[in-house]
């Protein structure tokens, strides 16, 4: 579990404006808070912790966002971190898959349940009508303590008991209110697409508790993502009453202003690189958190480019920087045994991005296709 320290009471000098903070500078502390300014030889659990988990719809994506992180990182440690239970795959912030150390998630995960149950509710709405979750609830952890079971699994038993119910509607109700958690596979990347899950209890040998404080997971937040506003902490965790906690939090932080004189809190001690400090070009997995965990995306993304990294049935595509920022989409496709990386630039991009563009994508291709008979990278137009 990662500690906060240097997080001491902070104040202004009487009269002293915040900083305004350009979209750019924000830009490089966020690079700089989430290893991409550099990679850094850190342990894959050390890092794991520092981005408080990694968004995992997919299988693959934690493993691309570690590779781009760490300095040597390898497919296998990752993959004996989650077969060791030291890491597990589970329902977290805003209701979706992700990776989170077992340690931070005994904590964390009862922080996050009035947000997962309140989302229950926003998606289902009608569908809840008659449903008793905690009926539910019981009933499926019943059916998991036989052994771990697939969500089709889950609601076929579960349909014994209420043929009438909504299958779908009851899943999602279980996945939302049951602590459960993916159970990995000798599969390349930990997971096949359709997991057994076992509950935590039976997973981690003991059951989550009732959370952290919120103020915890707001610092948190605020060493990874920072500087940031309440809308931001607010999207990233599904919280409420996030502004509540800020002020609570507010002698302990550094406020600031961006550019559209929005306020922003963060930790006085996190790294604030000067806005002329080299980003390097970097590839992002898909569904990456530096691309969904703000209200205002632009320190990351323009908005104009979202429409295009974000699909119609809300897929999030891989994606590369130049400069720190979104620059294109990128795909991997095998053909007679060869792998290729085709990257989608937005923009015209210019020779020496491109060859470092080049240079780093050979390397990505060969860690996703280390069996491949061949590896390439191209181009498409703009």
């Amino acid at each position: 579990m990662v500690e906060l320290r240097n997080v001491t009471p902070f104040s202004y000098a009487s009269g002293m404006k915040p900083e305004t903070l350009s979209r750019t500078a924000l830009n490089r502390a966020l690079l700089a808070r989430q290893m991409m300014l550099a990679r850094e030889a850190v342990a894959p659990l050390v890092a794991v912790e520092r981005l408080v988990g990694l968004q995992a719809q997919q299988p693959q994506p934690p493993f691309i966002g570690l590779w781009t992180r760490i300095a040597g990182f390898e497919r296998e440690s990752l993959w004996r971190l989650l077969h060791d239970r030291a890491v597990v795959r589970s329902t977290l912030m805003r209701g979706t898959l992700h990776l989170m150390s077992a340690a931070d998630y005994l904590r964390i995960r009862g922080t996050l349940q009035p947000m997962l149950s309140a989302g229950m509710r926003a998606v289902l709405r009608d569908r809840l009508e008659g449903l008793d979750v905690e009926g539910l609830t019981t009933a499926a952890r019943a059916v998991f303590h036989e052994r771990p079971r697939t969500f089709t699994e889950l609601r076929t038993a579960l349909l014994e008991t209420v043929p009438e119910a909504d299958e779908r509607a009851m899943g999602f109700a279980v996945r939302t209110h049951l602590p459960l958690v993916a159970v990995p596979d000798d599969s390349s990347w930990g997971y096949r697409a359709d997991p057994d899950f076992a509950t935590a209890e039976s997973w981690l040998g003991t059951v989550p508790g009732p959370g952290v404080p919120a103020q915890e997971l707001v610092l948190r937040y605020l060493a990874g993502f920072g500087p940031a506003a309440a809308v931001d902490v607010q999207a990233w965790s599904g919280l409420t009453g996030v502004r509540d906690q800020l002020e609570a939090l507010r002698p302990r932080l550094k406020t600031f202003r961006d550019d559209r004189k929005r306020e922003l809190f963060d930790l006085p001690e996190a790294p604030r690189p000067p806005e002329e400090t080299p980003a390097p070009v970097r590839f992002l997995p898909g569904f990456d958190n530096i691309i969904l965990s703000h209200a205002d995306r632009t320190r990351i993304i323009a908005d104009e480019y979202r429409p295009r990294v974000t699909t119609k049935n809300l897929l999030v595509l891989p994606t590369f920087l130049v400069d720190g920022f979104v620059a294109g989409t990128w795909k991997v496709m095998i053909a007679k045994k060869a792998a290729c990386l085709t990257l989608s630039p937005f923009t015209a991009l210019a020779k020496p991005a491109k060859a470092e563009l080049a240079e780093e994508g050979e390397q990505l291709v060969r860690f996703i296709e280390p069996d491949a008979v061949g590896w390439s990278v191209k181009f498409a137009a703009a």
